[in-house]
């Protein structure tokens, strides 16, 4: 299944370089640096309405792993997501409104953090943050934003959405801890993009 929408993406990505018909802009997400996330994106305009989103970011960062300091937690954040959405734009594109449907699938590896229910349907006792869990996701959502015009290479991004994303994961004793204790499925709802993204236009 991961297989299969991970080539499906990857076709998706080949059409919109194929599609290209104005512009090619690279951005970068600043709320996701918020995240601690590194992340470019490539947009593609696809005629006068449409344009074509291939947002990618990676953490590979582990927080406070020495446990001898006095800051030690088991906080651990690692991650992986591919994010393309297609949009349609009010006005012209890369100018005004737009509305957004994207898709993403990722990897991740993260412990002592809780994500409160309902966004989590399965964590109805909070008990998230216990744990160690490392697995695949996927899933899609709908977006609203809007783009500033700065000048005729730049831009200023800012969107929200929400949606859904299937959990497929190993769950671990702790964020050290190597041996597996169980395996599972579960269903997250709630924010699945934000954007305050600055814009180059290539042309």
């Amino acid at each position: 299944m991961i297989r299969k929408i991970v080539i499906t993406i990857g076709l998706v990505l080949t059409i919109g370089l194929a599609a290209t018909a104005q512009r090619v802009a690279l951005k970068h997400n600043f709320a996701y640096d918020a995240l601690l996330t590194p992340n470019l994106s490539l947009e593609f305009a696809m005629g006068n309405k449409f344009t074509f989103d291939t947002q990618v970011g990676w953490n590979s960062f582990v927080f406070n792993l020495d446990a001898g300091k006095p800051n030690y937690s088991t906080t651990k954040w690692a991650h992986w997501m591919a994010q393309p959405e297609l949009r349609y734009w009010f006005c012209d594109v890369f100018n005004g409104w737009f509305l957004g449907l994207h898709g993403h699938v990722g990897q991740m590896n993260v412990g002592g953090v809780n994500i409160p229910y309902p966004l989590i349907l399965e964590n109805k006792e909070s008990i998230m943050k216990d744990h160690r869990y490392q697995g695949w996701f996927y899933g899609g959502g709908l977006s609203v934003g809007y783009q500033w015009v700065l000048s005729t290479r730049s831009s200023l991004e800012f969107s929200l959405g929400a949606g859904y994303a299937r959990i497929l994961y190993d769950k671990y004793p702790c964020q050290r801890c190597g041996t597996k204790v169980d395996e599972g499925k579960a269903n997250y709802v709630g924010p699945t993009k934000a954007t305050i993204s600055y814009v180059f236009f290539f042309k």
